[in-house]
C-alpha cells in the first residue's frame, strides 16, 4: 500500500484556474502558428514540470496524471533515481552512435532484457528509438531468419506509424487514412474479444489459425505479431487460452511468435510481461514506452539463433540506444524492482477493477470492465446493447480533464476509458482520481 508523500509540486489534485488556463491558451495560439496541425493535443493544457503521479501547469494547476504520458512514466513523474543517472551521463557523454564507439549502459540494458523476458534460452537484442521501430526490425528479422514474407497481425491491432507499422496496424482513421500505398505481405485474422465475440480462447484461436492457414498458408508465415493486451484497440484481454493455442501453432510450423509489450511491458500488468500470465515464451519481444522512465528508447530481444541470423550492420541507427536513454532505462528497471512496482500494479488494478465493476451495476453505458494490473479500462456501448458509444467516452474525459485529471480514450470504435495510472500513485490520490472518473460516467450515463 502507498500512502501520502511528501512532495516539492504538491500530492493533491488542485485546479486554480479554468482549463486550460490563460498562459496555456497563449502557448497554444504560438503552438497553431508552428506545428503541423496534424499533430493533435487532446487536452491542451501545457506541462511546466512533474512528480509522481501529479503534473503543474504553467498556470499553476495541479492535475492527476491517470495515463502516464501513455504507460510511459510507469514509475511516474521526475523519479530521483532516474534524474541522478540521466544527469550523470549527461554530464559525461551524450552521444557517441553505438555502432561507432560503443559503451558499457547499452549492454547492460540488453543484460537485464535477457533476464527479464520470458524463458531461459539465451537471448540478444537490439535498442531503438520507438516502438515502431522495434516492431519494424522484429519483422525484419523474423523474414530473414525463416526466409518467408508474410507477416500474421489481428483484428484492433495497433503496431505504430511507420509506413510497415501502419499496414500491421488496423485501424484506418487516423493512423492510415491516404498515408498509402502501404507494405505489403501483411495479413490480418480475427482477434479474441471476449466482450464482443463471446468465443473462449480455443475457439478464438482455432478461428484465427483457420484463417491463416487457408488465406495465406503456414508454410509461407516468417511471424504473427500480436499484443498481448492490444492498446489502442482498446485495452481488450484476449479469452484464456488464445496465447498459447497461437505460440503453439507457431512452434510446430516453424513461425516466428512476436509479442508487442510495447504498451503492457514492464509492470503495468502486474508481471514484467503481459504473456506471463498465461506463461507464453514468445521467440521475439518488442518494448519501449515503460522500458526507461521517459526517456526515448525502445527494444528488440528474441532467441540468440534469430537475432544472430542478421548479417554484420543489418541492424542499428544513429540514435538506438543512446547513452542518456539507456542510463534511464537501467535506473528505470532498478527502480521498478527495488519498489515491487509489480505488486502495486497488482494493488491497483484491483482498487480500479473493484471501483468500475460497482459503478457498472448502476449506469448502463458500461458495458465491459476489462483489464490487468494497472492497464485497465472500461468500453462503452448504447444501453441495453453493445452498440458503441464513443460520445460518451469523449464526455467522460472532457469532464475528467476540466476537474484536472488526465484520461485517455482509446478502441476502435473510440468508446474506450483506458486508466493507465503511474505505479507510484498514492492510494488518496488513485481514490480522488476514481471520484472523478465516477462522477463523470453518472454524468454521461
Amino acid at each position: 500500500m502507498v500512502s501520502s508523500i511528501e512532495s516539492s509540486v504538491g500530492t493533491e489534485r488542485k485546479v486554480v484556474t479554468e482549463l486550460p488556463g490563460p498562459k496555456s491558451r497563449a502557448l497554444h495560439e504560438r503552438r497553431k502558428a508552428v506545428v503541423s496541425a496534424g499533430l493533435t493535443t487532446g487536452f491542451p493544457i501545457y506541462i511546466e514540470r512533474g512528480e509522481g503521479a501529479i503534473v503543474v501547469d504553467v498556470d499553476g494547476n495541479r492535475i492527476l496524471d491517470l495515463g502516464s504520458g501513455i504507460a510511459v512514466t510507469t514509475i511516474g513523474h521526475a523519479v530521483p533515481e532516474v534524474i541522478e543517472a540521466v544527469s550523470a551521463q549527461v554530464a559525461a557523454f551524450t552521444h557517441t552512435c553505438f555502432m561507432v564507439a560503443p559503451y558499457e549502459s547499452y549492454v547492460t540494458v540488453c543484460e537485464e532484457l535477457a533476464a527479464l523476458t520470458p524463458g531461459t534460452h539465451a537471448k540478444a537484442s537490439a535498442l531503438f528509438n520507438s516502438g515502431s521501430e522495434a516492431v519494424e526490425n522484429a519483422v525484419k528479422v523474423a523474414r530473414l531468419a525463416t526466409g518467408r514474407e508474410a507477416i500474421v497481425v489481428f483484428d484492433h491491432a495497433y503496431h505504430g506509424r511507420t509506413n510497415l507499422t501502419m499496414a500491421l496496424t488496423a485501424k484506418n482513421m487516423p493512423y492510415k487514412d491516404r498515408f498509402g500505398p502501404f507494405a505489403p505481405e501483411i495479413y490480418r485474422v480475427a482477434m479474441s474479444y471476449p466482450f464482443r465475440d463471446g468465443r473462449s480462447g480455443a475457439d478464438a484461436a482455432a478461428l484465427a489459425i483457420s484463417e491463416i492457414e487457408t488465406q495465406v498458408g503456414a508454410h509461407n508465415v516468417a511471424a504473427v505479431l500480436i499484443e498481448p493486451i492490444q492498446g489502442e484497440g482498446g485495452f481488450i484481454v484476449p479469452a484464456d487460452g488464445f496465447l498459447p493455442a497461437l505460440s503453439e501453432w507457431t512452434t510446430k510450423n516453424g513461425v516466428v511468435f512476436i509479442a508487442d509489450e510495447i504498451q503492457s511491458g514492464f509492470c503495468r500488468t502486474g508481471e514484467w510481461f503481459a504473456v506471463n500470465h498465461e506463461g507464453v515464451i514468445p521467440d521475439m519481444v518488442t518494448t519501449a514506452k515503460g522500458l526507461a522512465g521517459g526517456m526515448p528508447l525502445a527494444a528488440l530481444t528474441g532467441r540468440a539463433e534469430l537475432m544472430n541470423a542478421v548479417h554484420e550492420g543489418g541492424l542499428g541507427g544513429t540514435y538506438g540506444g543512446n547513452p542518456v536513454a539507456c542510463a534511464a532505462a537501467v535506473a528505470t528497471i532498478r527502480t521498478m524492482r527495488d519498489r515491487n512496482l509489480n505488486a502495486r500494479a497488482r494493488e491497483i488494478g484491483e482498487t480500479i477493477l473493484s471501483s468500475l465493476r460497482s459503478l457498472q451495476q448502476d449506469v448502463a453505458i458500461i458495458g465491459d470492465v476489462r483489464g490487468r494490473g494497472a492497464m485497465i479500462a472500461m468500453e462503452l456501448v448504447q444501453p441495453g446493447t453493445k452498440n458503441p458509444n464513443a460520445t460518451a467516452a469523449k464526455s467522460i474525459v472532457s469532464y475528467c480533464n476540466q476537474q484536472g485529471v488526465l484520461a485517455l480514450a482509446c478502441g476502435t470504435y473510440g468508446n474506450v476509458i483506458r486508466l493507465l495510472p503511474p505505479l507510484v500513485i498514492t492510494d488518496e490520490q488513485l481514490a480522488d482520481g476514481l471520484s472523478v472518473l465516477c462522477a463523470g460516467v453518472r454524468a454521461a450515463g
